[in-house]
């Protein structure tokens, strides 16, 4: 039996219906050919021109199929290759993704640890000044304790001479003009030094308001004279002596001034 060989190329890897195929494409071919051999109306005279130029007949479409399978397989690996090609675009993206993932949070992690540090460092700072401050006022307080301690109040004996260093400390906060001399000269002709002395025979006596105290104050002029801060007792003795020099300093211009009664 005659073959029809055709130009031999490479092809897919035929599979197991496209074998099928073939072979019955081969067989039908056969049975064609022995089909012609037999001569019309039962004769069995060979006729070689009819068995040489007779054509040989094969099955147009089993050859499609066989064609159609192998594009079919073609189309097939290109297919495969399509999806693999996909899978491996799928397998880069969820890689970058990843990766993209893993950079945003160790960014993140970085963040959070700068805040962190950020924090404790403003902790740190908001401590160390409160301690800062806390040592200013501790410091502040220690000093004025030292100057409450080392300023102590000004004591003054309670006797004449007490009684007139305090009105000289008075009387220079107000302004008031005399010396220890001049206070002490005049209180030893007045009163000897008696704070509780009272003239009951003078023109003041006999008007009914006789001099009082160490300098021999009036009521009157000790009322009209009176230095704020001291004692309304016409009898204590500071409080005596700051109004009469006072009276002393408006009339005389200074208890050092007064020589006699005044």
């Amino acid at each position: 039996m005659p073959k029809n060989i055709a130009a031999r190329r490479h092809s897919p890897k035929l599979t197991k219906l496209h074998k099928l195929s073939i072979a019955g494409v081969a067989t039908l071919g056969a049975a064609t050919l022995a089909f012609t051999l037999v001569p019309d109306h039962g004769s069995t005279t060979t006729n070689d021109a009819a068995t040489s130029t007779a054509p040989v007949a094969y099955s147009g479409t089993q050859i499609k199929g066989v064609e159609s399978g192998v594009a079919g397989t073609s189309t097939a690996a290109q297919t495969a290759k399509a999806i693999e090609a996909k899978h491996k675009a799928a397998d880069s993206a969820a890689a970058a993704k990843k990766k993209a993932a893993a950079e945003a949070a160790k960014k993140k992690a970085a963040a959070e640890a700068a805040a962190k540090k950020k924090a404790a460092a403003k902790k740190a700072a908001a401590k160390k000044a409160a301690a800062d401050r806390a040592k200013a006022s501790a410091a502040s307080r220690s000093t004025q304790r030292i100057k409450m301690q080392t300023v102590s109040a000004k004591t003054y004996a309670n006797n004449l001479d007490g009684w007139i260093r305090e009105s000289l400390d008075i009387m220079k906060k107000k302004g008031i003009p005399g010396t220890y001399q001049g206070l002490h000269k005049n209180i030893m002709r007045e009163s000897s030094g008696n704070p509780m002395a009272i003239n009951d025979w003078d023109i003041n006596a006999i008007n009914g308001i006789p001099s009082k105290g160490l300098l021999q104050v009036i009521p009157p002029t000790f009322k009209a004279y009176h230095v704020a801060g001291t004692s309304w007792n016409i009898y204590d003795p500071v409080a005596n002596i700051t109004a009469a020099c006072n009276y002393a300093a408006d009339k005389y211009g200074s208890m050092d001034n007064v020589n006699s009664a005044y």
